[in-house]
């Protein structure tokens, strides 16, 4: 097995990247040296704070939570908590008010309204790192715990996509369906259980416009309530809907982009601390427009700018060259590309790299597949019934496709950590079949493991924990049978404390926590995951108080525990 990169020495990596970065040298720039937890980590502590190191003392005035500092976690939604100083002030920890969601991307944010006690203030550009927290170990044997309807009284709703985000604040995780027929968005709710189990779709449904389709939440006006962003294909416009906390959202706000638009992304374009969209318009040779937020989540109409390739369809955002802005990862369905547009943090973009895709790209998302910190990418290829997996090299540049076979016609491509050993694994939805998961060797290659059979046909697959229970499950969403079908992950991975899976917690299983043991601030490996109680991602003396208290001796067994 892996082992995985030490938070220390992910850290260090970004420290020597802040530090050589190309505002470094501006003079009286304030600069950001460090952030914790590492950029593109993918197994960051569900409890962990959010720590900012700059180069000089910062003015306590100028950091303002959901203004100039902003934190949001793609599942569990946009982060509260405490804001503290120390080091001389050239240290910021935003402290989260609860623990994010497991196995979700974390997008922090930090407006060029930063300022320093001398007056100098960040670069215009602002500064931006993504990361995601762990999962705990699962051994992928699923069960179906529902399945839900998106369609009402003699409806076809036909739900293309979704996305999984906590939208009433109760620290469950909902479902939200957008769905081309019935041009809305349609909300279910987590009973808030812990069983996985939700509430039909909350009437009346949320308005969209014709053939709505890709979606990504966000938190668009900094009220610390989830929001999001839908492209409608067949009405050639954006809506945008600002949430009300309680799973409603208030009326769409409705742009007019280009000609049918296919995929959307969110980010800060021009480094004042809110989130920008950048949508595809897929038809008329395609190209990108970009809607510029006003702070209040309100958008002015778009500006335009090319891609770079014919039929641009596919979009994500990441940080491609590690440089504290985000950028553009563009697939282009037509002339089969993948191409890479490195922001300048000024609201324009600059084409830098053109890679095959490996087959007409229809959706593409990013993140770390070979463990070697740098931003990747997976696409799934339509009418080439595959999918396919191109290396990032920290600079922008990719590496060639690898493709993996799909089932006819892929629609999606998801990436996360649904067996809890560190890496990122892969599911794929097809129209013409079903759903496909691939696990992740921790290198970035992948075995296919499992399928999950569609009704009629899959369109789209969501990774959440449904149950709080610290795994992966999945909601996979049928668009012709108008369904989302809910699947926990119940395998019996083993149970803490146990490293021989034998049901006992005795004198082997405290032989294992010894040579496991890291102490803090020092991840633990894969393997040594089941000795850390507390989550923290490090094995250390809180953990071994709990070992001890969990401590049954050969003669004892853990309770509900299946040898």
């Amino acid at each position: 097995m892996l082992i995985k990169r030490s938070v220390f020495s992910a850290m260090l990596g970004i420290a020597i990247a802040a530090a050589s970065g190309p505002d470094a040298s501006l003079a009286g720039v304030l600069t950001v040296t460090a952030v914790e937890p590492a950029p593109r980590i993918l197994d960051a502590p569900v409890d962990a704070p959010i720590v900012i190191h700059f180069d000089k003392p910062v003015d306590k005035a100028s950091i303002v939570l959901g203004q100039s500092l902003g934190a949001f976690a793609r599942w569990s939604g946009a982060v509260s908590g405490s804001i503290t100083f120390s080091n001389g002030d050239k240290t910021v920890m935003l402290t989260p008010d609860r623990a994010f969601s497991a196995g979700e991307m974390v997008m922090v944010v930090l407006s060029h309204d930063v300022a320093a006690t001398d007056g100098t203030t960040l670069r215009p550009a602002g500064y931006c790192f993504t990361f995601w927290t762990n999962a705990r170990p699962a051994a992928l044997d699923f069960s179906l715990v529902q399945t839900l309807t998106t369609n009402g009284p003699g409806e076809s709703s036909r739900p293309y996509g979704g996305f999984a985000s906590d939208v009433n604040g109760d620290g469950f995780l909902d479902i939200t369906t957008i769905n081309e027929d019935t041009a809305d968005m349609r909300v279910l709710l987590n009973k808030a259980e812990g069983d996985g189990t939700y509430d039909p779709f909350l009437e009346p449904s949320e308005p969209l416009a014709q053939r709505a389709s890709p979606s990504e939440p966000t938190d668009f006006n900094g009220d610390g309530i989830v929001d999001v962003c839908v492209a409608n294909i067949d009405d050639n416009s954006v809506s945008i809907l600002l949430g009300n906390g309680d799973g409603t959202f208030a009326p769409q706000q409705k742009i007019t982009v280009g000609s049918a638009p296919r995929g959307i992304a969110v980010l800060d374009v021009d480094g004042d601390g809110d989130m920008d969209i950048v949508n595809t318009n897929s038809a008329g040779g395609g190209n990108l427009s970009l809607l510029i937020n006003d702070g209040n989540g309100v958008f002015g109409a778009p500006g335009f700018f090319n891609g770079g390739g014919t039929g641009e369809w596919a979009l994500a955002a990441a940080d491609m060259n590690e440089d504290g802005i985000l950028d553009l990862v563009v697939g282009a369905r037509s002339s089969t590309q993948i191409l890479v547009h490195l922001g300048n943090g000024d609201g324009t973009f600059t084409h830098v790299e053109t890679q095959s895709s490996g087959g007409a790209v229809w959706m593409l998302n990013c993140g770390d597949v070979n463990g070697d910190g740098h931003e990747d990418v997976a696409t799934a290829n339509s009418s080439n019934n595959v999918g396919a997996i191109l290396l990032g090299d920290g600079t922008g540049q990719l590496g060639p496709p690898t493709t993996y076979p799909t089932d006819s016609f892929p629609l999606a491509t998801d990436l996360g950590d649904i067996d809890g050993d560190g890496d990122l694994d892969w599911v794929t939805s097809s129209f013409g079949g079903d759903w496909r998961l691939y696990v992740n060797d921790g290198a970035g290659n992948f075995t296919f493991d499992q399928e999950f059979n569609a009704p009629s046909n899959a369109s789209c697959a969501l990774m959440l924990d449904i149950d709080n229970d610290g795994d992966l499950d999945l909601a996979l969403i049928d668009e012709i049978a108008d369904v989302v079908i809910i699947e926990k992950n119940s395998g019996t991975a083993p149970a803490l404390g146990d490293v021989n899976d034998d049901c006992h917690i005795d004198l082997a299983d405290h032989f294992g926590f010894v040579l496991c043991l890291t102490g803090p601030a020092v991840c633990a490996p894969d393997n040594c995951r089941v000795f850390d109680f507390n989550d923290d991602c490090d094995v250390d003396a809180a953990d071994f108080a709990d070992f001890a208290t969990n401590f049954t001796g050969p003669d004892g067994a853990i309770p509900g525990c299946i040898p």
